[in-house]
C-alpha cells in the first residue's frame, strides 16, 4: 500500500512508537466483507504506524449492535442491547484516534455521526487526574467522497473531537475526491485514487503527527493538571481566582 517516499520515511525514523495504540472506526455504512472505499485511506496510516510498531486496531461500527443515544451503556435506558460499552474500551486504551468516513449529502455518514454522539456519552468519565476521559489522546480524520464536503466533514468531526478532549494535532485530516457525479470510487481501477499525490502526502503528514504528538502527550504524562480539572471545580475550586478555604 505504502509508496517509495513512504517507505523511506518508516524506514528513516528515529522514534520509538512501539508502545502506543490506534484505532480506526471506519463509519462506512457497508458491513463487512463488504469493500469500503474509505478503507483504502484507513490500509496507508494503519501500514504506517504498524511498519513503527504502533499496535493498530480498525472495525467499522456498522458491524455492531450500537444502540443510539448520548449515555455509556443504552441497556440501562430502554434498548435490548448496545455494543458501545464494548467498543468503549478499545476507545479508552488507545493514544491515537482515526474516524473515517464517506460522504453522502454533503456530511459524514450517519454512523459516524452516530459514533461522535456515543463518545459523547463517555466524555464526562473522569481520568486519574480528575480531567476528562480523551485527556492526553491525539484525533484524527479520513474521507472519501464523489462530492464535495470532504473540508466541511473534517471541520466537524476534529471539532468535535476536540470538544470531547483529544488532541488535534496539524493537518490532522486527509481525503480523496473523485470527479463529482456518478464515477469511479477511491478504490476502483481507474479511481487514480491510490496514486494521487496530494492524498497520499496528506494521509502521511496526518500519521505522522498524530504518532508525534501522541509520543510527546504520552512521555509527558499527558496535559498538565491544572486549571482542567472537573473533579476540583466540583469541589468549588476556582482556578487562578480567589478561592474557598477548602481547595
Amino acid at each position: 500500500m505504502l509508496n517509495e517516499k513512504q517507505e523511506q520515511y518508516c524506514r528513516e525514523s528515529r522514534w520509538d512508537f512501539s508502545d502506543l495504540k490506534a484505532l480506526f472506526l471506519n463509519c462506512t455504512l457497508k458491513k463487512s466483507p463488504e469493500m469500503s472505499h474509505t478503507d483504502g485511506l484507513v490500509r496507508i496510516s494503519r501500514e504506517i504506524m504498524e511498519k513503527n510498531g504502533v499496535s493498530v486496531e480498525a472495525l467499522r461500527p456498522v458491524d455492531h449492535d450500537i444502540a443510539a443515544g448520548v449515555y455509556p451503556d443504552m441497556t440501562e435506558h430502554g434498548w435490548d442491547t448496545d455494543a458501545w460499552p464494548e467498543i468503549y474500551e478499545k476507545v479508552a486504551a488507545a493514544n491515537i484516534l482515526v474516524l473515517t468516513t464517506p460522504i453522502w449529502l454533503g456530511e459524514k455518514s450517519s454512523v459516524c455521526t452516530q459514533v461522535i454522539e456515543r463518545l459523547y456519552a463517555n466524555s464526562s468519565i473522569l481520568n486519574d487526574d480528575g480531567q476528562y476521559a480523551y485527556y492526553g489522546r491525539v484525533g484524527g480524520c479520513l474521507i472519501t467522497g464523489n462530492e464535495d464536503g470532504a473540508k466541511h466533514c473534517a471541520m466537524n468531526i476534529l471539532y468535535s473531537l476536540q470538544h470531547l478532549g483529544y488532541v488535534i494535532p496539524p493537518q490532522s485530516d486527509a481525503a480523496w475526491l473523485g470527479e463529482a457525479g456518478p464515477g469511479p470510487s477511491y478504490l476502483d481501477p481507474e479511481s487514480g485514487g491510490p496514486e494521487n499525490d496530494f492524498t497520499n502526502r496528506n494521509t502521511t503528514f496526518m500519521t505522522w503527527n498524530l504518532l508525534h504528538l501522541a509520543r510527546m502527550l504520552k512521555d509527558a504524562g499527558g496535559i498538565p493538571a491544572h486549571g482542567n480539572q472537573r473533579s476540583e471545580w466540583d469541589a468549588g475550586c476556582r482556578f487562578d481566582f480567589p478561592n474557598p478555604d477548602y481547595c
